[in-house]
């Protein structure tokens, strides 16, 4: 029966550990805490940047729906941003009318803290596709709390230009 094991070593068994030792633990730990201490920061300034857009991109795209709707429709329309709300409110004068009328409800640009209006703004639309401002200023600022700020300029024939400093 030995003679097949004779030369060959006895097989040591050893008992298996299972778990981390408490060095190895905290070690992972102060390398998570790090990571996140970094990654968190950068993480909400890049969130604050991406709604800063999303804001930028709704007023772009109500102007240009509003402007867009007074031409099919064949009437003046109207588009009210508000700072106080930040918040924009189309409107229509649907002839034989003299005055406009709210369509819909005001509908918000961002989250309350995202993204703030610089100022009070009312773009007309005509049926032709020409726009008007009441103050004859066409331009006006959307600033978020990170610094960012985005200019929106718009041309009398409807063109929306962004520009950031």
């Amino acid at each position: 029966m030995d003679l097949f094991r004779k030369g060959v070593a006895p097989i040591m068994r050893r008992r298996a550990t299972s778990g981390f030792s408490l060095i190895e633990i905290l070690t992972v730990v102060a390398i998570a805490s790090v990571l996140a201490a970094i990654a968190v920061p950068l993480t909400l300034n890049a969130l604050k940047s991406v709604r800063l857009t999303a804001a930028v991109s709704s007023a772009t795209g109500a102007i240009q729906s509003t402007r867009y709707a007074a031409i099919m429709h064949g009437y003046p329309y109207q588009l009210t941003f508000t700072p106080s709300t930040n918040s924009y409110q189309a409107a229509s004068q649907i002839p034989p009318a003299t005055s406009f009328s709210n369509v819909g409800t005001p509908v918000p640009i961002s989250r309350p803290g995202d993204a703030t209006l610089s100022r009070s703004v009312t773009f007309q639309f005509s049926a032709n596709g020409t726009v008007t401002e009441t103050s004859n200023d066409m331009t006006f600022s959307i600033t978020n709390a990170v610094g960012g700020s985005n200019t929106i300029t718009v041309s009398t024939v409807g063109n929306v230009s962004v520009t950031s400093p």
